[in-house]
């Protein structure tokens, strides 16, 4: 019995500490209240199931033996350093896991009295029924995967994603100039991301056509020396089995949640977004870029404009250094009718990045169009042309 007392006490504090770990990663960095009151809920239904063993709580201190543990002095060498918050995360999730199913079996062990089977509150995640301790304890395991699952996406993909300055999306039927010249000379004229957007593509054609551009961009970037993005509009399945490395989805497109289930955290997800409601909503679904606009008025997306009051409300909410009350600082990239003449105007509200389409595509000069657009973001934005690199999705 003294055996079994020490690995449920163990067990209870490895499992306590997880989920303290995981809160707080929910609360002070991804801003996740959903997430966190789930944990916060698990964590009381944690202490209920420790009651229902019907073990005096300082039986377990009185048989405590940390001095003796044979475990304390085994280390690894993946348990010294974290990469980001988001492995702390996941870490502290798998050891809150192991904790329980070592509690749940301990538990098995243990002849309870008939007195400690009450009746689950109302507020437990895991069910109102009188159940055995060892099955309370599977049933909060069976909660914490589901919590795991959603603190991991409200994170977005592994990677991070690059706060890209300039994002060509690239229609064949756009193009004054063979669709292939204009990605080529786009990258040339520093595009650092090139989306494909082809509505009216039978999925085979549309994978060839997605496979010729990474496979372009790819090879540009290696003689220029620097990354280039590719992202694929709508399909999921055609940017994985393409290698791009992300996917942009419209408001009527998959969720976030959904596409993370076909791609997991392979691919960058890109949403668009045309007010601060959906914005929020993109975060808080783990979006890893944001498309805000529209700008200015368009030929390819007629639509009312979000203009540049938007652009600064997402800035102010999501943007570096931001205190807006989004979960975590998410790149951004305004789209919509966007000029060399009027980029200067986003450049001064702190944009950092654009993405346009129908200028560069339909330019007999796109590389031209490009340097010019490049120059108004760059010249009109001095305060912000320092913090072009890197943005972090909430990943460190």
């Amino acid at each position: 019995m003294i055996q079994t007392l020490r690995m449920i006490d163990a067990s209870l504090n490895r499992c306590r500490e997880g989920l303290r770990v995981m809160e707080d990663v929910a609360r002070f960095a991804l801003n996740a209240e959903r997430v966190c009151e789930r944990l916060k809920k698990l964590r009381h239904t944690l202490a209920e199931a420790e009651r229902s063993l019907g073990v005096d709580w300082t039986r377990l201190l009185a048989n405590r033996d940390t001095p003796g543990d044979v475990g304390t002095g085994i280390k690894t060498a993946s348990e010294g350093s974290r990469t980001s918050l988001r492995e702390v995360a996941i870490a502290s999730a798998k050891r809150a896991a192991e904790a329980l199913r070592s509690l749940e079996e301990s538990a098995k062990t243990i002849s309870v009295p008939s007195s400690a089977f009450a009746k689950v509150v109302d507020s437990d995640p895991v069910g109102r029924s009188a159940i055995s301790p060892a099955r309370r304890f599977e049933l909060i395991r069976y909660e914490l995967y589901d919590i795991e699952r959603d603190l991991a996406l409200t994170f977005g993909s592994a990677g991070v994603c690059p706060q890209w300055r300039l994002c060509v999306l690239i229609t064949e039927s756009l193009c004054a100039k063979p669709w292939m010249h204009v990605a080529r000379e786009a990258i040339r004229g520093g595009a650092d991301c090139l989306q494909l957007r082809e509505k009216n593509l039978d999925g085979r054609e549309l994978l060839s056509r997605a496979r010729e551009l990474v496979r372009l961009a790819r090879e540009e970037a290696a003689a220029l020396g620097r990354s280039v993005g590719v992202v694929i509009n709508d399909r999921v399945d055609i940017a994985v089995l393409s290698g791009a490395d992300g996917v942009h989805l419209g408001q009527g497109d998959l969720s976030v949640e959904d596409a993370r289930k076909l791609a997991g955290a392979s691919l960058l997800i890109g949403v668009s977004t045309h007010d601060v409601h959906e914005a929020r909503k993109a975060i808080d679904d783990g979006a890893d870029v944001c498309g805000v606009g529209a700008m200015f008025s368009t030929s390819t997306k007629p639509r009312e404009t979000s203009g540049v009051a938007y652009l600064r409300q997402y800035l102010s909410m999501a943007g570096p250094g931001a205190n807006g009350g989004a979960a975590r600082c998410v790149p951004h990239l305004a789209i919509g009718g966007i000029t060399p003449e009027n980029v200067g105007e986003l450049a001064r509200a702190g944009c950092l990045g654009i993405a346009v389409s129908s200028v560069v595509c339909g330019s007999h000069d796109p590389r031209g169009v490009c340097e010019a657009l490049l120059r108004g973001l760059v010249d009109s934005g001095k305060a912000g042309a320092g913090a072009v690199g890197s943005v972090s999705s909430g990943h460190g």
